[in-house]
């Protein structure tokens, strides 16, 4: 599947829902089916810098694709790394540097973020990018 066809299915799951209160709580379940980074990984390198909560992302390229693992110590934090790992995890690097981003808009999660979660939801997506990036040049 493209990252643009994972978005679109995370765009038709969430319009699914009626209100935020179901979203936040799909959201939070996406949170505890995230894959378990490996002890090894949760480091201070590994940490998004610019999230209020701590958020561990780790990348490693597996035949040109990359895989992502992650975790976060907030609930609501680990379901949005969630939906970016679903949406960018097993892509090419330059699959994932060319892909837009405008699905975050397009299901309303950016607006209903505190200032801070928003802040931290691009710090995010600036470290996949800067993963994707890295690894392109490898």
């Amino acid at each position: 599947m493209t990252i643009e066809q994972i978005q679109n299915e995370i765009i038709s799951e969430f319009d699914m829902f009626n209100d935020w209160t179901e979203k936040y709580e799909y959201i939070i379940d996406l949170g505890k089916s995230l894959p378990v980074i490996k002890t090894q990984y949760k480091t201070q390198e590994n940490i998004i810098r610019g999230c209020q909560s701590k958020v561990w992302l780790y990348a490693e390229n597996i035949d040109n694709k990359l895989i992502f693992t992650a975790d976060s110590d907030a609930i609501i934090t680990k379901g949005i790394i969630a939906i970016l790992i679903r949406a960018f995890s097993n892509q090419s690097a330059e699959e994932i540097i060319n892909a837009k981003t405008d699905f975050v808009e397009k299901i309303g999660l950016k607006e209903h973020l505190s200032q801070t979660r928003a802040n931290g939801l691009s710090s995010m997506i600036k470290q996949i990018k800067l993963y994707a990036v890295a690894y392109s040049t490898k």
